[in-house]
């Protein structure tokens, strides 16, 4: 099975750009009301992924850093704690499945890097989910 039959397209899919300031990001995963989005370079290639957690922690260290002043800062100098890996449109399932086990989403590239999209991990559960329902059905009970 190929793995673009779960993808959530790039048009479908809330990202920041590398070059956003810190605000930029804040605002628009609180629009989407995510707590990880990918980021994207001006080319559009992957990136890595920024959370909730990186923004707290960035703030938690600059304590003289006020709200408003986060549309002059820029997204590159918050660091990120958790690297999110993606996996190339080609891979093949059993590759997708063992980064889902460790991440909510997973970046999907082409063979330019550029990303596609993302695999949710509720997308798999969901068909899978649907198979043994189906499976359930058709077997007899005792």
């Amino acid at each position: 099975m190929n793995i673009a039959f779960f993808i959530t397209p790039k048009h479908d899919v809330a990202w920041v750009k590398t070059t956003s300031t810190v605000r930029q990001a804040i605002e628009r995963m609180e629009h989407h009301r995510y707590t990880a989005v990918p980021l994207l370079t001006p080319e559009g290639q992957y990136a890595g992924t920024l959370t909730e957690g990186d923004l707290l922690w960035f703030l938690k260290q600059t304590p003289s850093l006020r709200f408003e002043d986060t549309e002059h800062i820029p997204l590159e100098v918050v660091p990120r704690r958790m690297t999110i890996r993606p996996i190339h449109i080609y891979a093949d399932v059993e590759q997708l499945l063992t980064l889902v086990l460790d991440q909510n989403f997973v970046p999907v590239t082409d063979d330019r890097e550029a990303f596609v999209g993302i695999v949710r991990r509720r997308a798999i559960l969901s068909f899978f989910q649907e198979k043994i329902m189906a499976i359930a059905r058709e077997s007899p009970t005792p």
